[in-house]
């Protein structure tokens, strides 16, 4: 039995907001199996480190979420305390509530120990990861879709989408229309996934290890910093819009990093590389 949230299988119920965010994820993956081959790493390492990345991700999602509840959850009484006495409530994703800061953050620790452990290069796999992170962020706001949420302002634009009454923010009762903001931030994750792959392909002469990781930095956080204007219930903090301040203050310091690291007289990643072994037959020429 199909539902508008879900399917039912027996006892089991999988609602569309998971599956959408776990198909994002695969598609996720075989990019950057994808790239991690081109880049001369073994690709399969991004299937054993898929399950670490989800589970720090989707944890470092929730904690973002727990600790910078939107207004109108607060005006429900679920706050942050709400969640710290009500643990339970914690585990509760399926009905949204995921923070895609938290989300990166817990990702890149995720990736950082791992390839700490396996001896890799931390600077080149975020290199990888970057626009397969921007799809599955892509993919992933269709979940919102579903839920109704991470809408925009009222609006009666040709593209405009209806929201059902019991998905209204109560000022906002007798409006029907919105503007379908998790559509615009698919969008725009999706041409800085191609910005990035084009950057990566374009300059990989001048790029050192983590270029791409800090173009992801611009891009994602950029767009977040301009669509969060036509948010109606954005987190916040002392009065103070969580999620915008928080985009750019990452994304002038992923700005100022690359310029620093490409300032007059540093060297390129390939000028930066050992000069190969040379062979038996060139040693005794």
């Amino acid at each position: 039995m199909i539902d508008r949230y879900g399917i039912h299988v027996g006892e089991l119920y999988f609602r569309f907001y998971g599956m959408i965010i776990m198909f994002g994820a695969v598609l996720a993956a075989i990019l950057s199996h994808r790239r991690a081959k081109k880049a001369g790493q073994d690709p399969e390492l991004i299937w054993d480190m898929l399950i670490w990345l989800l589970i720090a991700g989707v944890l470092g999602a929730r904690i973002w979420h727990i600790f910078t509840p939107p207004p109108s959850m607060q005006e429900q009484g679920i706050t942050t305390m709400y969640y710290l006495t009500h643990p339970l409530e914690m585990l509760t994703i399926w009905n949204g509530g995921l923070g895609i800061p938290g989300a990166v953050i817990g990702g890149a620790l995720a990736l950082f120990f791992y390839t700490r452990k396996h001896r890799l290069n931390f600077a080149q796999w975020t290199d990888i990861i970057a626009p397969g992170l921007l799809l599955a962020q892509a993919i992933g706001r269709w979940g919102n879709f579903v839920n109704q949420e991470v809408y925009g302002a009222p609006t009666n634009l040709p593209w405009k989408i209806y929201i059902e009454p019991m998905f209204r923010l109560p000022e906002y009762a007798n409006v029907e229309y919105y503007h379908p903001l998790f559509l615009y931030e698919s969008l725009w994750n999706l041409a800085g996934m191609l910005l990035l792959i084009w950057m990566g392909n374009r300059f990989s002469d001048k790029l050192k290890f983590g270029d791409v990781f800090l173009g992801y930095l611009m891009v994602y956080p950029l767009g977040r910093f301009l669509l969060e204007f036509l948010r109606l219930d954005s987190a916040q903090i002392a009065g103070i819009n969580a999620n915008q301040t928080f985009m750019a203050i990452i994304g002038i310091l992923a700005v100022i990093t690359l310029f620093w690291r490409h300032r007059p007289g540093q060297k390129s990643r390939i000028d930066s590389m050992p000069d190969p072994i040379p062979t038996e037959l060139e040693s005794n020429e």
